[in-house]
């Protein structure tokens, strides 16, 4: 087994990690023979990027940042870390349309994960995606375009197609986002118009440690510009306002946090819920998290209050958050606006995969789960909640038919 663990530590890669520094290298251990995985930021929790054989690591790849012409995109290689690009891109004025709570995390393996941020307009990391560069399981380097047939089922690609080397994104002229935090909204308050909820920023979260069942602890408002434009969700919520800077977890110290109290900072230093320069969250956890149609959203809440009892001594904090709909094939918000419910747990995987299926039985049938997190659903019920599976599996045999790409996780979802 190799040295090399994942970020929570649960995980220990078998395969011995390469260090390719340029796409020649690279193609070079891509062809080479016996199965290969890349490796991005590790910040998956369960077994997504290992693999018995190689495991291709993109940090020591020359960086790649390139503005368009026209100043609506960025060329970037897939082994940056948001963290890298978003000071550089304020430097140049421009903006991503969105962030996920951790700056950490490398864009390739967001995209390729479908990871998101929260906003009932803004869609997940990966619906910025304009362009792939994917280098294939047979060397082929193939630049797949927004709008071209295989492009939909290869953004999010779940680590099966080849190595995503570089990526352009959509891009915008830099904004402001100012970050208040209320506290303690009421439940039946919040179920009873969960779309204003969602909808009183431009990014909203609800935190919970699910420790009581009649309030959740924390009413997360991130929105553009100075200005306050909740009105008064709030307070029909029995919110108040935070009159000192939070953190997620109740009692935790907020300074790894980013700025909060609704003084306006550049996009990526709000958007986030973490600092890059801080270990994010706490450190010691597991996570898991599902996704499901808006429509669902209220009766999966209640499904899970009706849980809190047996969630409550393993979790760390929930979250609730909100992305909009896409058509990219294994995204968890392909073809609906979605609906996540985020567990961080505490570090007993054991105790947490007992529960999981409690978990996943309670929730509707629609809610799918994130790829890079922990989940016990069978290999036959995920792909039956992903519509464009059978064409991705396709998409899979054309451009791996000997399946070097294929590890243990991927096996178990039936590819």
């Amino acid at each position: 087994m190799s040295a090399e663990r994942n970020w929570a530590g649960n995980i220990g890669y078998r395969g011995a990690v390469a260090h390719p520094a340029t796409v020649d290298e690279t193609r070079a251990l891509v062809t080479a023979g016996g199965k290969v995985r890349v490796l991005g930021t590790r910040h998956c929790f369960n077994d997504i990027a290992d693999t018995t054989g190689t495991l291709v690591a993109l940090d020591r790849m020359p960086v790649v940042f390139e503005i368009s012409p026209e100043r609506d995109a960025v060329r970037v290689s897939g082994g940056l870390r948001y963290g890298d690009i978003a000071p550089r891109l304020e430097a140049e004025g421009l903006a991503l349309a969105n962030l996920a709570s951790l700056p950490h995390i490398s864009v390739a393996g967001a995209v390729a994960t479908g990871t998101h941020g929260s906003g009932d307009a803004i869609g997940s990391l990966a619906a910025a995606v304009r362009e792939l560069v994917l280098l294939t399981p047979s060397g082929e380097l193939l630049h797949l375009h927004r709008g071209a047939p295989r492009f939909a089922g290869a953004v999010v690609g779940i680590g099966a197609l080849g190595v995503v080397l570089e990526l352009v994104l959509d891009v915008e002229p830099t904004y402001s986002v100012a970050q208040r935090v209320h506290e303690r909204p009421v439940w039946d308050a919040i179920l009873g118009d969960l779309d204003a909820v969602t909808s009183a920023g431009t990014s909203v979260s609800i935190f919970t440690t699910w420790q009581r069942t009649d309030s959740a602890d924390q009413l997360w408002i991130k929105q553009r510009g100075a200005d306050d434009l909740a009105g008064d969700v709030p307070a029909r919520l029995g919110a108040a306002a935070a009159q000192v800077k939070r953190h997620p977890i109740l009692g935790v110290d907020p300074e790894a946090c980013t700025d909060q109290g609704g003084e306006p900072g550049a996009w990526y230093q709000r958007l986030p819920h973490f600092k890059l320069e801080f270990t994010p969250s706490a450190g010691a956890e597991l996570q898991s998290e599902y996704l499901m149609p808006r429509q669902d959203a209220v009766a999966a809440l209640e499904a899970i209050r009706g849980l809190a009892g047996r969630i409550a001594p393993l979790l760390l904090v929930s979250e609730v958050r909100t992305v909009a709909a896409d058509d990219l094939w294994l995204s968890s918000s392909y073809g609906t606006d979605a609906v996540g419910i985020h567990f961080t747990w505490r570090q007993d995987e054991a105790a947490v995969r007992a529960l999981l299926p409690a978990i996943e039985a309670a929730l509707p049938a629609s809610a799918r789960p994130h790829w890079g997190k922990i989940f016990t659903l069978d290999g036959a019920e995920v792909r039956r909640r992903h519509a464009r599976w059978d064409d991705f599996a396709a998409l899979r045999a054309e451009l791996d038919p000997e399946r070097r790409f294929v590890n243990d996780y991927l096996e178990r979802l039936g590819l």
